[in-house]
């Protein structure tokens, strides 16, 4: 057994991972290991292995070229293109690391450089959906073998020897038989005379003599920058005679600038201008909402200017939403057959003969994104030419929408990407970039569009709200018979197209029509809704709400036929299989081939177990204490989680532990899984916990941390555990950065009810369990 300590210097604590050469199959039986993150060495994909991912239908798709992505210096200095946005996941630690691992370079000596905006140069760019790493593990380890070989075929021509007879390692090239070695420095500018190989004959390093994948052993490549202050962020940006601006937007989504008055902002000093900024009729993708811009020599000018501002709005169609009523509409249309989705068996005759039918309603509020860094960017426009700089999720996206909207050439915008101060999602939205753009391109000069906390939470793109009701059949030996899940929810399609009233086929298949249940008659309905503010995707997007109904339900029939609520799911899971949805039409698989990610119960049962096993499921608890369970598929992984709480005799509510199996096929970075699931159960209790954006008068009521607060150090859970299933030879890579969320808020409410006999079926929990 080999076991290796590091140091985590943001927390300032010692952690022991555990490494073991152990199976899938003695992880499940249980060997009691010991330690907070506890993982299988993983066995990587042997070098032969072909998957297919969806990365080949992505805008642009990959670019597989070691001249894009890799240089290398006389010195011996190797640099690797990062073509995807850091904020938080390691993407630019973890892609340049495969490159690095294949190219047998001293990570010692890699500089990772961030690529800016050309998806034409460096394939799709879009950093969401959990994609980075199982688009693009293959297309990196083929990168960085051609560079490899490029470097094995120059020292071989030198020296006059067969290209087999030598072989790169750690940052050399090796020459066995006479002992000759030369340095990757040396060697770079012959080796960049080499004709590229082609994809089909690189030989691939073979697991077994992997350095840094799959180690653990790697931090990531901005944490000095970013533990001593000197990370560059999107707000960090200055250029010479930039000015600065903050923007008074419509309060209510679809609205305009009737007539404005900014005699008074004029008279803050430092502001310079007021303006009105173009605006877009709703729905119009990500193009700005328009309002009155205020410029001025810094933002705290701007920012008082702007509450100077007397503007007088018309409100337009959605005036009149309001978070009560809406509910109200979401409720009653859930109640009533709705656009059937899939279709298995006879729900309506199997309800009817069921001994006994449990409903379950569950209803979960819009929520903001609320990044610790707003959204802010940089924009000169010259001409017909345009230099952006912002914390864009899309680098790719940005340019092609600045473009579109400067209407200018995209070869002309120039997009650099800083690191994003969090994104989910948000960032992916690019339309503080535009207004940034459009400024620059009126003032003919460099400006900063700064987005305050209100300005994000009040004019962004919000989680959907959602009811979701299930109809549970059992017959008398408590065997569930039938299932009726009805969602209801205004669609992010709606951003895009207006009179959009149902879910689309990717919001419908995050956990509504791609249910694993074992259950004969199944019926998923999406009754209409329509959006009345700006729907964006969120961190596990439509997940949020799915698991949440379905994953409370499991509990809910447990305790209503006195079974534990693990057993139930595992019987409702049924046998390990491969689901055949063939009545679901456009069954969304994340844009995943389903050969290559089926839905596979087995490894959702697995999950479950390893986690009963490791969190010891049904262990004695103090009074007040309870525990929960949940589990999920999403973003092609396998999720279970359990969370005890404790709820003190005035409803406080505490979480002691949570521990999470995940099944994220082969990994790269096991650090970076660990760090990305503790983050998802601290997003997930501060969502459950506080998360709720409310409306009336068609305006968000919400506007800081005050009344949407996120939780503080001593509401965090106190130990997160974490277990990582090791993956088969064949199993691909699949996602991590948004699949902790989904089953954190069900295990939570289960484990509350569990502790108090109070059965939570609205979010966020607020003051439900004060007494």
């Amino acid at each position: 057994m080999n076991i290796f300590t590091y140091q985590n210097k943001l927390r300032g604590f010692e952690k022991h991972i555990k490494v073991e050469n152990v199976s899938r199959r003695s992880i499940l039986k249980g060997l009691g290991l010991a330690g907070g993150f506890v993982l299988a060495a993983p066995v990587m994909m042997r070098p032969s292995f072909a998957y297919e991912t969806g990365a080949s239908k992505m805008p642009h798709g990959t670019v597989v070229d070691p001249r894009v992505f890799v240089s290398i210096a006389p010195d011996g200095i190797v640099t690797i293109v990062a073509h995807r946005a850091e904020m938080g996941t390691g993407v630019r630690t973890s892609l340049p690391m495969i490159v690095a691992e294949e190219l047998e370079a001293d990570w010692k000596r890699v500089r990772v450089q961030q690529a800016h905006g050309d998806e034409v140069k460096y394939g799709n760019q879009d950093t969401d959906g959990s994609r980075s790493t199982r688009h693009y593990l293959m297309p990196m380890r083929q990168i960085g073998a051609s560079a490899r070989t490029m470097l094995e075929q120059a020292a071989a021509k030198r020296w006059g020897v067969p290209a087999t007879e030598v072989k790169a390692s750690n940052h050399e090239v090796i020459h066995s038989a006479s002992g000759r070695k030369l340095g990757f420095g040396e060697l770079a500018a012959d080796a960049a005379k080499e004709s590229v190989p082609s994809i089909e004959g690189l030989k691939l390093k073979d697991p077994k003599d992997f350095r840094y994948l799959g180690k653990g052993e790697i931090g990531i490549v901005d944490l000095h920058d970013i533990t001593t202050g000197a990370a560059r962020y999107g707000a960090d940006v200055r250029l010479p005679g930039m000015k600065y601006a903050v923007i008074a937007r419509p309060p209510v989504t679809g609205g305009k600038v009737v007539s404005f008055d900014g005699s008074e902002a004029m008279k803050v000093s430092g502001v310079e201008k007021v303006m009105e900024v173009k605006g877009w009729p709703w729905p119009s993708k990500f193009q700005p909402l328009g309002g009155v811009a205020v410029i001025a020599r810094n933002t705290g000018a701007a920012i008082k200017g702007r509450d100077a501002l007397k503007i007088t709005w018309d409100d337009g169609a959605n005036a009149k939403y309001d978070s009560v009523a809406y509910r109200a509409e979401l409720e009653e249309a859930a109640r009533k057959p709705g656009l059937v989705v899939r279709k298995e068996g006879d729900v309506e005759a199997a309800l009817k003969g069921a001994d006994k039918v449990i409903i379950g309603e569950y209803y979960l509020p819009h929520l903001a994104h609320v990044a610790m860094e707003p959204p802010v960017a940089v924009a000169d426009v010259k001409g017909d030419k345009a230099e952006i700089w912002a914390p864009a999720q899309s680098a790719g996206g940005t340019r092609e929408d600045a473009a579109k909207t400067l209407d200018i050439p995209e070869e002309n915008v120039t997009v650099n990407v800083t690191l994003l101060g969090g994104g989910f999602g948000r960032k992916s939205k690019c339309d503080f970039a535009l207004e940034a753009a459009l400024l620059s391109k009126e003032l003919a000069a460099p400006v900063k569009v700064q987005w305050t906390r209100e300005d994000d939470i009040r004019n962004g793109f919000l989680h959907t709200v959602s009811v979701e009701r299930i109809e549970a059949g059992l017959d008398k030996g408590g065997k569930v018979i039938a299932w009726r899940h009805r969602s209801v929810a205004p669609s992010i399609a709606s951003t895009f197209a207006a009179q959009t009233v149902h879910q689309a086929p990717f919001e419908l298949g995050m956990g509504l029509v791609d249910m694993p249940f074992e259950i004969a008659n199944v019926q998923c309905e999406n009754p209409e809704a329509a959006a009345h503010t700006r729907i964006g995707w969120f961190r596990s997007v439509s997940n949020i709400p799915h698991a949440f109904a379905v994953q409370s339900m499991v509990a809910e029939i447990a305790q209503a036929t006195n079974r534990d609520p693990k057993e139930m799911l595992l019987e409702l899971i049924g046998a390990p299989r491969i689901l055949n949805l063939t009545s679901v039409k456009d069954l969304w698989n994340y844009g995943e081939p389903y050969d290559s990610y089926p839905i596979d119960t087995g490894r959702l049962r697995k999950v479950v177990e390893l986690v009963a096993d490791k969190g010891g499921w049904g262990r004695s608890v103090p009074k007040g204490n309870g525990l929960g369970i949940a589990a999920h598929r999403s973003f092609v992984s396998y999720i279970a989680t359990i969370v005890e709480v404790a709820v003190d005799e005035k409803g406080k509510l505490t979480v002691p532990r949570v521990d999470t199996a995940v099944d994220c096929g082969t990994y790269v970075n096991p650090e970076r899984i660990q760090s990305q699931i503790e983050g998802a159960a601290i997003m997930g209790l501060s969502l459950a916990k506080h998360g709720a954006i409310t409306f009336k008068d068609g305006r968000v009521q919400q506007g800081n941390y005050d009344d949407f607060p996120v939780i503080r150090i001593d509401e965090s859970p106190a130990v997160t555990n974490v277990y990582i299933v090791p993956p088969g030879p064949d199993t691909p890579p699949s996602g991590v950065g948004e699949p902790g969320v989904p089953p954190f808020a069900p295990a939570l409410i289960n484990a509350i009810f569990a502790a108090t006999g109070k059965r939570i079926r609205a979010l966020p929990i607020g003051k439900q369990l004060e007494t």
